[in-house]
């Protein structure tokens, strides 16, 4: 964790500086722990190649010290396994770095001037008392942070909401955090029960042969998935009348979904960089859309 620090701060400071004066949200740590480790089959490999050597016997003791560690944290489900919220909880050193990094970088720059607002956002959480461990830990690092350099900021700490759970427990979390954003990548592979990985081998067949309208996984399934994110809104706004909601993923640069968002009342969309115009126009026109109908209605 200390060699990462200083990584993580350096790219959040870059971030801050390009974003002054607007709200950053950043995702605390997400994918399985495997997923930062070397291939296990490679690693296997590269081991028979030494042993075949001679004189590599260091070489070969670290290689199967890895290959141990990548074995230990193997899981035959990882993408329901142990990720998001989950990691943090059971190695709180892992939030306590990210969150270190985040507030270091934003005091450092405060210091001299800068506008900055983090908002920090814990992924996977299905139960308030998961959001609850780790914005404990955000806020006594942050405010453990903010002391050292005798500056203060104003920031927030959310959570992202994709298992439906949380959808159903929303006015529980929402007591607790100050923003949703609604991951509906995970939150409709949680929903069908279709692994985003593997849909593809029968995905087109579906679509081709009437099964589904659509993939679900390009545009919001408005009539399962859309009701859940419909609730969420309903039940944390309920629990909290501030509560700032949206989507992110690339749900968000769909038209149709856009649209979808603004008519729930949802505040913002996020999507990957080369979607934005077409996001921006969807919005715009789901705006003017909702106008023109109060217009004649009235």
């Amino acid at each position: 964790m200390d060699k990462l620090l200083p990584f993580q701060k350096k790219d959040f400071k870059e971030i801050f500086v390009e974003m002054e004066g607007l709200p950053v949200t950043i995702r605390t740590l997400d994918p399985p722990l495997h997923e930062f480790l070397p291939d296990r089959d490679e690693l296997i490999e590269e081991i028979a190649t030494l042993k075949a050597k001679e004189g590599e016997e260091d070489q070969i003791e670290e290689k199967e010290r890895l290959l141990n560690r990548v074995e230990e944290l193997h899981e035959m489900n990882p993408m329901l396994g142990h990720r998001g919220c989950r990691l943090g909880i059971v190695f709180p050193e892992i939030t306590e770095m990210q969150a270190r990094a985040i507030f270091e970088a934003a005091c450092e720059l405060a210091k001299h001037g800068k506008s900055v607002f983090p908002e920090v956002m814990i992924p996977l959480v299905g139960h308030v008392n998961e959001f609850k461990h780790q914005k404990e830990v955000v806020i006594r690092v942050a405010e453990e942070t903010m002391k050292k350099y005798k500056v203060r900021i104003k920031y927030l700490v959310g959570t992202m909401i994709e298992i439906p759970r949380a959808c159903l427990t929303a006015d529980e979390i929402a007591s607790e955090a100050e923003f949703f954003s609604f991951g509906t990548n995970d939150l409709t592979q949680m929903t069908y029960g279709y692994s985003r990985d593997d849909a593809g081998k029968f995905l087109q067949y579906y679509i081709d042969h009437g099964i589904l309208g659509h993939d679900p996984f390009v545009s919001i399934d408005q009539s399962g998935v859309g009701e859940l994110v419909e609730m969420g809104v309903k039940k944390g706004r309920s629990a909290r009348r501030d509560l700032k909601v949206g989507i992110c993923g690339e749900h968000g640069g769909d038209p149709d979904s856009v649209i979808f968002c603004h008519e729930v009342g949802l505040d913002y969309v996020s999507c990957s960089p080369y979607r934005v115009p077409i996001a921006r126009l969807a919005a715009a026109q789901a705006a003017i859309g909702k106008k023109v109908e109060e217009y004649t209605s009235a």
